[in-house]
């Protein structure tokens, strides 16, 4: 029986890579000259450190920027408020990775609206679909491409 699975997941190699480049761009640019600015990654997330707010702006521009390049949903990024002390300026951001449970919820809900003939199982941070058919499988993931649930989806496994 043909089936898929709905994940949330981020390639984390992608993004150490963005990282450096953002480390190397950062201390390569003059405004940056001994600032001292970088971007460290941190179990479950980053962190943006740098003398002011408005670097760590800069520096979070330059982080989006790298991290779309090589593919990476920012939508899955979520910001805390800057932390400003000692002259530094502190940013966590946090990278969601896996469906919640709310989330799942409301994707198998989702499905199970559109009247399509599927079946929606929420298995830990993922949601598998399965059906008969491969084209009703195909009409899911199109419905939930243009679905707002609040994470980046992909789709993975797909067996036929």
């Amino acid at each position: 029986m043909p089936s898929f699975d709905v994940v949330s997941e981020i390639d984390k190699h992608e993004l150490t890579n963005a990282i450096d480049q953002t480390n190397r761009e950062v201390g390569n640019r003059f405004d940056f000259k001994g600032s001292n600015a970088r971007v460290e990654e941190e179990e479950g997330g980053m962190l943006l450190e740098a003398q002011s707010e408005f670097q760590i702006r800069q520096i979070q521009d330059i982080l989006l920027q790298k991290m779309s390049k090589r593919g990476i949903d920012v939508g899955s990024l979520e910001e805390k408020p800057v932390e400003e002390g000692n002259g530094r300026a502190r940013m966590h951001v946090l990278v969601r990775q896996g469906i919640d449970t709310d989330t799942a919820r409301k994707l198998v809900k989702l499905v199970k609206e559109s009247k399509i003939k599927v079946q929606a199982a929420i298995q830990g941070d993922q949601v598998r679909i399965t059906g008969k058919k491969r084209d009703d499988l195909q009409e899911v993931i199109a419905m939930l491409r243009g679905a707002d649930v609040g994470l980046p989806l992909q789709f993975s496994n797909f067996r036929d």
